[in-house]
């Protein structure tokens, strides 16, 4: 095979041809074939092969070729670009896998790879192999063998510190119960697959096990796709397939540093000879029978939250991939669930694939007659189960500020005068380390003087000429639950991106107005950093709003003169131009949605 730097290793047609779709008439650009998705048989779906792209004329679905498979075998379109690959390209594994090289996509582009099956100037030219698949094993064959074999691994220590960091926040016990373990090495699969045949397991038509070149069952577990296996448990409890967590995101080998790669991927077969696919089955922990469900994006994500809350999550493999959900809301409701709660990442907000799925789940909770509601929290973490993990953490803000002064806290107004005899106390229980009381308290020689003569009253009129309250302004995104917003809760780059050179006023709403007392010569640099300090966590007491996140928009008031700062990424505060009387009003309900 040769390199393909611009385009995938194959085009729409391929995958037209892998789905056996019946093309019905041919243009210049483009062929006519069957829908699968609606069933009309009136070749009503158009496929352009110089744009890669398909529509249907009856039924409206649309999009890209990885997405025509994806959304057929209900997978993500990473793991849909692997399979077609695999099952195209003879000895794509051998050669791409071992360099981690993932071509790039190249929009609207037709030109087939050296070598390809299909040719945009002939896309009947060149019909792939079929590669012959196994019949689907039963439910409770694939739960055996599966169970099996997972019995058969372990977790690597590498893998176990991983998942009990304070990123994950497992324990050993929740490790071993939720059943996670390491891939295998390559060269472990043909025995271990051995093993389990002789143990009366089925690897025929298993998701994952195929025959090799010499006829010999074994397993599609790889090098480049080493990682921690992660169970899908069906609404039965049976298990139904495995994803892995990549050790190495798949990414293409010219990829900038900071772009992201594929980070899981299906045990799957599909691609191989006697093979079967995964799809991408709903995931369930829990109690199949709770008056409330959570659904939330990713396996392993669910099985965090589940160990974080003790309440019952549905994970599917894909913010958009909510078609396997349908059967599962069936059986949810049945057995007596009356609300879903939709738990997707908060990028919702600013991600319309995201939120279009969110808005898919409400669908299909209705029309099994459930309620559904959205939960949203703090937005400076953006899955479920990072901001639950931040709730176990004690406050690292907390600790800073126990580390200051007296005198620090009362120019910042975080104490009052009387706090000081609470600090000598403290000071006199203290060993000594060196530390005399004035400097303990942060105070002058001259000012501690003044306490010793005239008391607090005395030392409160020295020290308040060196404190001013700072007036602030919190401006935050007036958010839909139907149309994203691209820029919200991310930073300024962000929000460039989307067209906006200064955040649109008429966008926000005015959410909280308030001061806070500093040391007189602070600057606003140093007051900002200070305020969002203070409020990423949650705002005080009857403040309205969320939490400060990025997007927010901040207004200073000084001197009588107004500048406006953008919270951009890591609470960084970049100074823009702001119309306040476009935005709207304070909100009379508290207007938080956290």
């Amino acid at each position: 095979m040769g390199e393909f730097p611009e385009g995938f290793p194959f085009g729409i047609m391929d995958v037209v041809n892998l789905l056996h779709l019946r093309i019905r008439r041919q243009q210049a650009n483009s062929v006519y074939v069957d829908c699968p998705f609606c069933g009309d048989r009136r070749g009503k779906m158009n496929v352009n092969f110089v744009k890669d792209v398909w529509r249907c004329n009856y039924c409206g679905r649309h999009g890209g070729m990885l997405a025509l498979y994806a959304e057929l075998n209900h997978m993500t379109t990473s793991s849909a670009y692997w399979e077609i690959a695999e099952a195209l390209c003879e000895d794509f594994q051998e050669d791409h896998m071992r360099s981690g090289d993932i071509p790039h996509t190249r929009q609207g582009s037709g030109t087939p790879f050296p070598g390809s099956r299909a040719s945009a100037a002939n896309p009947s030219a060149g019909q792939p192999k079929t590669v012959p698949q196994a019949e689907r094993a039963s439910p409770e064959e694939i739960h055996r063998t599966l169970s099996t074999l997972l019995s058969m691994l372990t977790l690597r220590p590498a893998h176990r510190e991983h998942l009990r960091s304070p990123k994950r926040g497992l324990s050993d016990e929740q490790i071993d119960m939720l059943g996670l373990k390491s891939t295998p090495p390559p060269f472990l699969c043909r025995s271990i697959t051995e093993r389990l045949m002789k143990q009366g397991c089925r690897v025929q038509g298993v998701p994952g096990f195929y025959r090799d070149k010499n006829g010999q069952w074994t397993m599609s577990f790889y090098k480049l796709t080493s990682g921690i296996l992660i169970p899908a448990f069906g609404y039965d409890g049976k298990l139904q397939g495995m994803q892995i967590m990549l050790d190495v995101p798949l990414k293409n080998k010219d990829d900038p540093p900071e772009k992201e790669g594929a980070k899981y991927i299906w045990f799957s077969s599909s691609s191989k000879k006697d093979g079967s696919g995964s799809g991408s089955p709903v995931h369930l922990i829990g109690d199949p029978h709770a008056r409330v469900v959570y659904v939330i994006e990713g396996l392993l994500k669910a099985d965090i939250s589940h160990c974080l809350t003790g309440r019952t999550f549905a994970a599917i493999a894909g913010a958009n991939n909510t078609e396997p959900l349908d059967s599962l809301f069936g059986l949810l409701a049945q057995g007596g669930t009356e609300e879903i709660v939709e738990t997707h990442d908060m990028d919702k907000y600013s991600n319309q694939m995201t939120m279009n799925g969110a808005l898919k789940i409400y669908q299909m909770a209705r029309s099994r007659g459930m309620n559904c509601r959205r939960l949203t929290w703090n937005p400076n973490y953006k899955g479920f189960d990072d901001w639950q993990l931040s709730l176990r953490r004690e406050s690292r803000r907390k600790k800073e500020i126990d580390k200051f002064t007296f005198k620090e806290k009362y120019l910042c107004g975080l104490c009052e005068m009387a706090h000081i005899e609470d600090c000598t106390e403290q000071w006199h229980r203290m060993d000594d380390n060196g530390v005399s009381l004035t400097g303990y308290l942060g105070l002058t020689k001259e000012e501690y003087a003044v306490f010793l003569r005239g008391g607090r009253d005395a030392l409160c009129a020295l020290l308040e000429p060196q404190r001013r309250k700072q007036r602030f302004t919190l401006y935050q995104l007036e958010l839909d639950e139907q149309k994203a917003i691209p820029f919200a809760f991310k930073g300024i780059s962000a929000l460039k991106k989307s067209g906006c050179e200064q955040p649109p006023a008429a966008m926000y709403r005015l959410m909280w107005s308030s001061g806070f007392y500093c040391p007189a010569e602070q600057d606003d640099d140093a007051f900002l950093r200070r305020l969002f300090a203070d409020c990423m966590e949650r705002l005080p007491a009857g403040a309205r709003g969320r939490p400060m996140a990025p997007s927010d928009v901040v207004e200073l008031e000084r001197d009588g003169r107004r500048t406006y700062y953008y919270v951009s990424d890591k609470g960084e505060m970049v100074q823009v131009k702001f119309s306040p009387l476009l935005a709207k009003k304070a909100a009379q309900d508290g207007g938080s949605l956290s």
